[in-house]
């Protein structure tokens, strides 16, 4: 890998994925397509209405998902991948794939370690 640390862009993609919530938002948006707020909500039980729509703005903010308001009420709004997000695909497969791996590891480690 050639990457001057001088000129190194990952905090940058940092800046858009980290969170707690903002790589589930995205692979829910990925795997079932165009959602509701409402069907985002129910499907991470976890996740407050507020932080929901904070992490939605910022990702609508940085390009990454497109925010529809249908003019009826009550009002309807959808949230999808835009074409520019759809470049995430393949790094947030790649960091699953990877984080799958890790867990992995670090239960043989400790799986070595009672062991001993």
């Amino acid at each position: 890998m050639n990457i001057e640390p001088e000129s190194c862009r990952v905090e940058d993609a940092l800046s858009i994925l980290v969170g707690k919530w903002k790589p589930i938002i995205l692979l829910h948006l990925f795997t079932n397509g165009t959602q509701r707020f409402s069907e985002l909500k129910r499907r991470m039980p976890g996740i407050t209405q507020k932080m929901l729509t904070n992490q939605l703005r910022e990702l609508e903010n940085e390009d990454i998902i497109q925010r529809v308001v249908y003019p009826q009420v009550p009002p309807k709004v959808e949230y999808s991948i835009t074409e520019y997000g759809r470049s995430l695909e393949p790094i947030l497969h790649a960091m699953h794939e990877w984080g799958t791996k890790h867990t992995l590891h670090k239960r043989q480690k400790s799986n070595e370690r009672a062991s001993k």
